[in-house]
Order: C-alpha cells, then sequence, then structure tokens
C-alpha cells in the first residue's frame, strides 16, 4: 500500500490481499505453537454484516422500514444514522478497506469462507460471532428500527450462517432498549442451531436491573442460556465528548459501559435473583475487574443497607462471572497479569477471544505464551472453559484434523 505525492491512498491489487494471506504469520504460529492438540474458542470474533446488508433487510417485517433500509443502507445518514468510520481508519487498517474486494466462492455463503479462512489461519476450531457497525444501533434514536434490523439480522444469522457451519456460533443480539422485544427474540431463537446465549451492547442506556427486564433474565436463565455484555464506544456519550482523540474514547468507553452494567447488576442483587443465570463481559478487557472488585468491596463494607439482596461481597460474585480475554492489558507488567488472573479466577472464568478482525486484535498466542499459565491452565481459557460454558460439542479446524491422521500414519519409529 503507497500514497501518492498528494497523500492520497493507492490501493494494492486484489492479488496482494486476502485473508489467508494477511495472517501467513498466525498460521506460523499456530503450527509452530503445536495448536493442532487444543481446542481453541474464539468467543468474540466479528464479520461485517453491512456487506450483505440488502440481505438482511429481506428480513424485516415492516414494509416501509424494509424499504428505507435497502435504499439507505447502515452507512453514516442511513437508517440509523450511525457513524463507525473511526475504527476503520486507525491502527492496523489494509483489512478494512480491502475485505470486500477479497473473491470468495459463490456456493458457500461469502460470511462463512470469510470466517473459515482466518479461523484456519490462526488456529481457530470453533467462534462466537457477533456483527460489527450494528452494535452502535444501541444508540439509535428510534427504537423501532433497533428492534427491526435485531430480529431482521437474528433471522438472517441463524438461516444463512449458523445452520451451515457447525463451526460458527453466536450470542444473538438484544434489542435492550425494547424490552418485551428481548424477550420475545429469547423465546423465538433461543433454540436455533448455533444460538449459544444473548448479548446486550453495553452502550445501552438503560438500566439492566430494571423489572421490565426480569422476565428476559428468567426466560434465559430456564434455558440455560448465557447473558453477554459487550464493551463498545460512543463518541456521543457526555463524558467521552470532553476527548478530542479517538484512542482516548477507544480506551475508556469500552470500559466505562461495562463497570456501569457490572455495577448495577450486582448491587441490585441480579446474582441472587438470578443465581443460575451465567453473565460474560466481553471486549473491555481485563484491568478493570480488580479495580471495581476492590471498589465495591469497600463501598459494601461501609454501606452493605444499600444492597439488601447481597448475602456475600461484591467480588465474591464477580468471581463467579466469565470474561473475555481481549484486548489483554499489562503485557509489559507481568507481575500484574498474574495477579489479576488469580483475583477473576482465570483457570475457570477466563475465555479467549480474538476480536478479529479489529485493528486491536489479539491471536491466541497472547494466553499461549504466559510463562505464568501451566498447560491445563492454557487449555482451558483457550478452549475449555468455552465449552465448559456453552455446552459446545468441539468441531475442530481441519487442518488439524488431517495432522493428526498424518501422526496416526506415521510408522512407528
Amino acid at each position: 500500500m503507497t500514497f501518492t505525492p498528494g497523500n492520497h491512498l493507492i490501493e494494492p491489487s486484489r492479488e496482494d490481499f486476502d485473508s489467508e494471506q494477511h495472517l501467513a504469520h498466525a498460521k506460523q504460529q499456530a503450527v509452530s505453537r503445536g495448536y493442532e492438540d487444543f481446542l481453541i474458542v474464539d468467543v468474540d470474533s466479528h464479520h461485517y454484516e453491512t456487506e450483505a446488508f440488502q440481505e438482511i433487510a429481506e428480513y424485516i417485517d415492516d414494509p416501509v422500514l424494509r424499504l428505507e433500509a435497502k435504499y439507505q443502507g447502515m452507512a453514516r445518514g442511513g437508517v440509523t444514522s450511525i457513524d463507525g468510520s473511526y475504527q476503520e481508519m486507525t491502527g492496523r487498517v489494509t483489512r478494512y478497506p480491502m475485505r470486500r474486494r477479497e473473491k470468495t466462492p459463490p456456493t458457500i455463503h461469502r460470511d462463512i469462507t470469510l470466517m473459515r479462512r482466518w479461523m484456519d489461519s490462526m488456529g481457530v476450531d470453533m467462534a462466537c460471532m457477533f456483527p460489527t457497525p450494528m452494535l452502535n444501533i444501541a444508540t439509535c434514536p428510534r427504537v423501532d428500527v433497533e428492534t427491526a434490523l435485531a430480529r431482521a439480522y437474528n433471522r438472517w444469522l441463524c438461516d444463512n450462517v449458523l445452520s451451515e457451519e457447525p463451526r460458527l456460533t453466536s450470542m444473538l443480539y438484544l434489542p435492550f432498549n425494547d424490552p418485551d422485544a428481548c424477550l420475545a427474540m429469547v423465546e423465538e431463537f433461543g433454540d436455533r442451531k448455533g444460538v449459544i446465549g444473548f448479548m446486550v451492547t453495553s452502550t445501552h442506556y438503560k438500566a439492566n436491573n430494571d423489572n421490565a427486564y426480569m422476565k428476559t433474565y428468567a426466560a434465559l436463565q430456564e434455558r440455560n442460556l448465557p447473558l453477554g455484555f459487550h464493551a463498545a464506544y460512543t463518541w456521543g456519550d457526555q463524558s467521552t465528548r470532553l476527548m478530542n482523540r479517538f484512542i482516548s474514547v477507544h480506551a475508556l468507553g469500552f470500559v466505562w459501559h461495562n463497570m456501569v452494567h457490572m455495577t448495577n447488576w450486582i448491587v441490585n442483587g441480579m446474582p441472587e435473583r438470578f443465581p443460575k443465570l451465567k453473565t460474560v463481559w466481553i471486549e473491555s478487557g481485563l484491568a478493570w475487574v480488580p479495580f471495581l472488585m476492590q471498589r465495591l468491596d469497600n463501598e459494601y463494607m461501609m454501606r452493605s443497607s444499600d444492597a439488601p439482596l447481597l448475602k456475600r461481597k461484591p467480588s465474591d460474585y464477580m468471581r463467579e462471572m466469565f470474561y473475555t480475554s481481549q484486548p489483554m492489558e499489562m503485557v509489559d507488567n507481568r507481575e500484574a497479569l498474574e495477579l489479576t488472573f488469580k483475583m477473576i479466577k482465570a483457570d475457570s472464568q477466563l475465555l479467549y477471544s480474538s476480536d478479529y478482525p479489529h485493528w486491536d486484535m489479539d491471536l491466541p498466542s497472547t494466553i499461549y505464551d504466559l510463562p505464568f499459565l501451566d498447560e491445563s491452565a492454557k487449555r482451558a481459557i483457550l478452549g475449555g472453559n468455552s465449552q465448559s460454558l456453552f455446552k459446545l460439542d468441539p468441531v475442530f479446524a481441519p487442518w488439524k484434523l488431517a495432522h493428526r491422521a498424518q501422526c496416526q500414519d506415521a510408522p512407528a519409529a
């Protein structure tokens, strides 16, 4: 990729880029580290549903909104009036503009092919896939649009992707601005193939302890389906509006919204009201968790009357929750990272995630190379914990199965 004297970007030809070429070093890591003997489950990966938006729009029930969506799309000024361009302008940019030009065979859905390519390159066996631009419809001022798009996307994903590829799963999007629609979503899709839970985008400005959501939580608990809070950022928040750099709002936005939701969840006694409902805190890293444990414990011990439903300290409940690994902070301070792992009981509660294809993604080696983890802990975090939480029937990457077959057929020394 080069720049002209006028500083205009010149995109390379199609032959210069594809997912497997882009992840060639990741594939070398996967082979050299012996991932063929590991079950690796990626609990937070993304695809760009906007590339199939015309297909998704056909699933919208309202004919007027369907027509509006088909003609306006989801880009800036479109049906949702969102702008996610800052994410694509920053960091490892080549995969963003080039992905639309990657060729795929006509007989398999494009999204399945692209997911398989990066998964195989990184050594990932199974992945939980989330949308990307659509996560931002949480802040769309039109509640009917969020609800309609959520239902359309969930239907499209189940019909065209999850039903066709056993390596792909999803925690489906809940339109949190419409509590009744959330319950309907769980009832409609809870038994669909590949659905392993449901997810709330954390930038919603709704209190998760509101009584309007209790039926939804009860339905999830009854079905043994986890509830995820997927962090996101918005430059429209009153606090982040004070920031003038993308790195600032990205660093704090992803953490802040999950901290708010977790604090409400714990202080209002949701773990006691729904003791069998598992929660997963996604894409907000780990550094904030010990801080919030200490902060909430300190407040609770001085003012426990404000949280009358709690029977234990807040940190006790937090150690029973699940966390995804990306982005892994404190890579230059291994002692702090090791203490964080200990405080959250990472051996049983941490779930590997890559956040691919975003610019701040983490390869499986982020976990595999940690010197303070033994092999059993690595296996648990990279896949075993997810297998247990989501009741997964493991499906391994084809190249891993081929490698095992070769080893079995090799003559004894």
